[in-house]
């Protein structure tokens, strides 16, 4: 509920004085006017950037406990080193908790990823004290409405929400190429001088410092941990990585790599469990005993059929199609075919096949119709499109009226900057990587700055029906960092029920403020 502070208006009794203030508040539009208009006048390369914030005060139950709060909608202008020219305006909404000591206090930072993605999902679905209004399947169901988010970390942590450019209302300047900021090198140098900068501006150097991202944004996050590490001296308590990608070798599924066939297995089972398509007696036990049963043949069996390639013996190969066909649901035949690789669009529209259906990449116990049943691979994402109108429109609505931020731009929920994002990756530390040499991977920064900074702890959150990051793929890429035996107790993962944007199941949105908030109140310490 928001609370609005009434400002006491000065009352003149004197007309000299009332038309003194009329003629001066007159005379100061004219001028305003005016200054407007030579800017407008002025060529793109000379025009300013302006910085503003709307401040507004609310209240929450979270916990039962009613928590009065502060969020600030703002802008914040970047400018080229050594030098007085803007160069981006970054967007963020920032929520702060009343009437505490700021700098006792842990503050965390938030971006969602794609490249190009604002921060709507993570905000308006988990960790912001405002959500979008789901049903028990995770559905949004028109008129989309905002409900308060009782399971917001609000309580435990502050929350800065970041816009990443040309996403939300962020943008280059006038005059500068917006290509700048695309690419993982890039996107980390200015979110570093945006942290550096807000960290000042509102004396939160002594606070407990965690960045939070979730898809892209995990990338984005262990890049970013070492660029506040060795450039800014800001040492993070703690990492939180939603649906994880950080190497690319993990979830491209380019000839000669067989990584991803192994890793996705597992998820292809949870998806035909849910969707009834395994055999009966694996029906009917749990889903973690099953999935447990298929990673032991992942990391035993099919791991080593797949690198025997050709030389595989013909009565193993077909054992191998057997048991492939026993836990993903599909037919032997296919399979087979298949040469035992199962592509992930192929797998999300052979699976349903048979009822002219197709499941989600996002989310794959969500359902889709195709024009073309016969076609290759789905035609589009039903999960994307299960959320992402509901999603768009409560968040313009909150942030215009509820945030009572001004603007006539538009708000870019996802900007298309994937195939103009710079994939090198060359830090010293990491894996000098270009678009022809291999994978981005960025694993071996987060190792290098958890060895750094041994007090850096990290929360890796998966779903076991997010085809997009798989949970195996994570767990693959966590278990092969080469920490020392003394840091990896550092590392907390946990597997959910759900999607790519798992908070999205109830059940799993309260068990996950649950994990997030022990987390964050651990690694404060």
């Amino acid at each position: 509920m928001k609370r609005t502070n009434w400002l006491s208006i000065p009352f003149f009794c004197a007309a000299v004085t009332l038309s003194l203030t009329a003629y001066a508040a007159t005379s100061d539009s004219t001028e305003a006017s005016k200054t407007e208009a030579a800017e407008e006048a002025k060529p793109d390369s000379d025009k300013k950037l302006k910085e503003k914030k709307s401040v507004t005060a609310h209240t929450i139950k979270i916990g039962g406990k009613e928590i009065q709060y502060t969020a600030t909608a703002g802008n914040l202008i970047l400018k080229k080193d050594a030098e007085d020219k803007d160069i981006a305006s970054v967007f963020y909404v920032a929520y702060t908790k009343d009437k505490e000591n700021p700098s006792q206090r842990p503050i965390t930072f938030v971006t969602n990823g794609g490249p190009g993605s604002s921060a709507v999902w993570l905000h308006m679905g988990v960790f912001g004290p405002r959500r979008v209004e789901l049903d028990d399947n995770g559905y949004a169901h028109p008129p989309y409405s905002l409900v308060d988010n009782t399971q917001s970390i609000l309580d435990v942590t502050d929350l800065v929400f970041i816009d990443p450019i040309p996403s939300g209302y962020s943008q280059a300047a006038p005059g500068e190429d917006v290509k700048q900021f695309y690419g993982v090198e890039e996107d980390v140098k200015y979110l570093a001088e945006f942290i550096r900068q807000f960290l000042s501006r509102h004396k939160r150097w002594e606070s407990p410092k965690f960045f939070a991202g979730e898809s892209y944004g995990t990338t984005r996050a262990a890049a970013l941990a070492q660029q506040l590490h060795d450039h800014e001296h800001i040492y993070l308590n703690g990492i939180v990585l939603i649906s994880t990608v950080l190497n690319f070798q993990t979830h491209n599924f380019a000839s000669g790599n067989d990584l991803p066939y192994l890793l996705y297995l597992p998820s292809y089972t949870a998806a035909a469990y849910h969707h009834g398509r395994l055999p009966k007696d694996l029906q009917q036990r749990p889903l973690k005993e099953v999935l447990a049963e298929v990673e032991n043949f992942v990391d035993t069996t099919y791991n080593v059929g797949l690198m025997r390639g050709d030389a595989l013996p013909d009565n193993e190969r077909a054992e191998l199609v057997r048991q492939l066909s026993r836990y993903t649901g599909l037919d032997e035949t296919y399979v087979e075919r298949a040469n035992a690789r199962l592509h992930l669009f192929r797998f999300v529209k052979e699976l349903l096949r048979d009822q002219k259906r197709t499941i989600g990449r996002f989310d794959s116990r969500i359902k889709g119709i195709d024009s073309d049943a016969a076609g290759e691979m789905f035609e589009y994402d039903p999960a994307a499109d299960a959320i992402f109108g509901a999603f768009a429109a409560t968040w313009n609505h909150y942030v215009l009226t509820e945030l009572e931020w001004d603007s006539e731009r538009k708000y870019e929920i996802i900007a298309s900057v994937y195939y103009d994002w710079n994939w090198s990756w060359n830090k010293e530390s990491g894996i000098s990587i270009g678009k022809k040499q291999g994978y981005v991977n960025v694993a071996d920064s987060l190792r290098s700055v958890m060895t750094r900074n041994p007090k850096l702890k990290v929360f890796v959150a998966n779903g076991y029906h997010d085809l997009a990051t798989p949970y195996y793929a994570a767990k693959y890429t966590i278990d092969h960092l080469g920490l020392d035996p003394s840091l990896r107790g550092n590392v907390t993962m946990v597997d959910y029920e759900g999607g790519h944007m798992m908070y999205n199941h109830k059940p799993t949105l309260k068990k996950m403020k649950e994990d997030l908030a022990t987390f964050i109140q651990n690694a404060s310490k």
